[in-house]
């Protein structure tokens, strides 16, 4: 069963394995909080995705785990990258992805990330609003420079997701309804600093029923025979990411073939390049978070295992009441018990699982909490003062830190009162 999280990961001597590296031995040697994440499976993924999509350009979706070597992997597939932010920007051109290939999304871009971009002649801005438009406007202008954009369209197609993580609703902040898109690409057109050449579209996360996609799909490809119609010269379809991941055991992976099979026969009259941001798809599965056991406490009524990662290290079970299948790195023969395991911040919403059904663990075991990898260490903070945790990638028998973990000087270093 584990296996069907990541083939990668299975117990060997009853003891859980990653690749060829026992995770036990990886928490010993670096301590806990532990995230460890599988290159193979990253790999094997973003493989998947250009099998399925063999003309399409996949940019990997930055936000998921924005650790250099995570993206200088999917660079090695020949990705590109979503970014959202100018920090996500500059990582991703740490790792070695060209302008070229990267493709900036965002409601909130400030002029300074939108000098840095467009001073790089990114391969394209999916623009958010009217205004947008304006002050990229300008700001082209200013540099000498054209910008290429695409206008980001919501289709209102209800994702069947959690509504934190649904985008493409017509009551969502993110782009412009696409029932009126023609007067933003019209404006668009007016500017002269503007290049444009593409649509966007981005309906959720964690989408496990590709026909959402289908629907959004037929409703941009519709949106492309206008403005073709109209004169436009629409050289790109971006059709954003959101395929999601088994975290549940009654789950299953949607497969990169699965969501090819339902678009691919809707656009493909079109002349226009696909362009695929996944992100969660490619690593969610690709890591695990090891924690270790400090205490168990009974309080008759309700039991409670007591752990070392929190909320700070994964904020997904507080956030969005997540769920993350959580198994022991050592497998026993012992009872199950039923059981909350709680981290060490002070919040009554800092747990990693509510009344979970889990073998009966003692101090000092190691647990493994998978599906870890995207939106694990990304959105983790340094709440209650806590350090955040290392990374590992493991490839093969071979493992290397990719992440130190940081220390309370890190923490406080800069705000202390310099030396004289």
């Amino acid at each position: 069963m584990i296996g069907e999280y990541n083939p990668y990961l299975e117990y060997r001597g009853g003891e859980l394995y990653l690749e060829e590296v026992s995770l036990k031995s990886l928490a010993e040697e670096f301590g806990t909080p532990l995230y460890v994440y599988s290159a193979s499976y990253v790999r094997d993924r973003l493989r998947a995705y250009r099998e399925a999509f063999p003309d399409a350009l996949v940019c990997y979706a930055v936000k998921a785990n924005y650790n250099p070597h995570i993206i200088a992997l999917a660079k090695e597939e020949g990705a590109g990258a979503d970014i959202v932010s100018g920090g996500e920007l500059y990582v991703s051109l740490l790792a070695g992805v060209e302008p070229s290939k990267i493709v900036y999304a965002g409601v909130g871009k400030t002029l300074k990330e939108l000098e840095y971009a467009v001073d790089l002649e990114i391969l394209l801005f999916n623009v958010e609003s009217p205004m947008e438009l304006e002050v990229l406007d300008q700001v082209a202008q200013k540099m000498g420079k054209k910008a290429r954009v695409a206008i980001r369209v919501n289709p209102d197609v209800d994702p069947k997701t959690h509504p934190y993580i649904s985008t493409g609703m017509k009551k969502s902040k993110f782009g412009v309804d696409i029932k009126t898109a023609r007067k933003e690409y019209e404006q668009a057109r007016r500017l002269k600093n503007l290049c444009v050449v593409g649509i966007h579209c981005h309906i959720g996360s964690q989408i496990l029923d590709v026909s959402p996609y289908v629907e959004a799909s037929q409703k941009v490809v519709e949106l492309y025979w206008e403005l073709l119609k109209a004169g436009f010269d629409i050289e790109y379809l971006d059709l954003g990411g959101g395929l999601g991941i088994k975290y549940k055991p009654d789950q299953s992976n949607p497969e990169p073939a699965d969501l090819a099979e339902a678009i691919l026969p809707v656009v493909k009259d079109t002349r226009a390049k696909l362009i695929l941001e996944p992100g969660r798809s490619v690593v969610g599965n690709a890591g695990v978070l090891l924690t270790q056991v400090q205490f168990l406490k009974d309080k008759g009524h309700k039991h409670f295992v007591i752990v070392d990662a929190g909320m700070n290290d994964l904020v997904r079970p507080a956030m969005y009441s997540a769920y993350h299948h959580i198994v022991p790195v050592e497998k026993k023969d012992r009872p199950y018990v039923k059981t909350d395991v709680v981290g060490p911040i002070c919040e009554t919403g800092d747990f990693l699982a509510l009344d979970r059904e889990i073998p009966a663990v003692e101090r000092g075991e190691y647990l493994a909490v998978l599906s870890a990898g995207a939106y694990g260490f990304a959105m983790s903070s340094h709440y209650n003062l806590r350090p955040r945790a290392c990374e590992v990638l493991v490839e093969g028998s071979s493992y290397r830190v990719i992440r130190e973990r940081e220390d309370y000087s890190h923490l406080v270093g800069e705000l202390l009162p310099k030396k004289p």
